[in-house]
């Protein structure tokens, strides 16, 4: 089982990796070894995970999730197969707990001080001015 948020847990048997190999690091090995790992998460047919947070999740894949309601992770960081299983699966926890979390109220428009509309007019005139004493200077005759 693998904690994702507080109170979600996913089953081992929920996820599946398939091994490519890897852009990036990996010296001689990189084009010999499969080490990238693909990891293949399927929301719509979770257990583990409610409705309302599955519609998050999906909302918040973005581009990484498929028409088939599946999340696809692409993890190829670093030089071996185990780091880069742990970091799909570190951020498809993260991804899990960003959608669990509640969405934030909607901001209230609100309209400035009059006390900042008069500091914003008057560091406006106080520019004016310094603008001004660069003009050219006219004869007094």
């Amino acid at each position: 089982m693998i904690e994702t948020a507080p109170g979600i847990s996913l089953g081992d048997d929920e996820l599946s990796f398939q091994w490519v190999t890897a852009p990036g690091p990996g010296g001689q090995n990189v084009n010999k070894v499969a080490t990238g790992a693909v990891l293949r998460f399927d929301v719509a047919a979770s257990p583990s995970l409610p409705e309302r947070i599955k519609e998050r999740l999906l909302k918040l894949a973005g581009s990484r999730a498929t028409a088939g309601g599946e999340i696809v992770l692409r993890a190829h960081r670093f030089r071996t197969r185990e780091r880069n299983r742990a970091d799909a699966i570190e951020r498809l926890c993260d991804l899990i707990a960003r959608a669990a979390a509640p969405p934030p109220p909607p901001r209230k428009k609100t309209n400035p001080s009059r006390g900042a509309q008069e500091r914003r007019l008057a560091s406006k005139q106080k520019r004016g001015a310094a603008k001004r004493m660069r003009g050219k200077v006219g004869r007094d005759e």
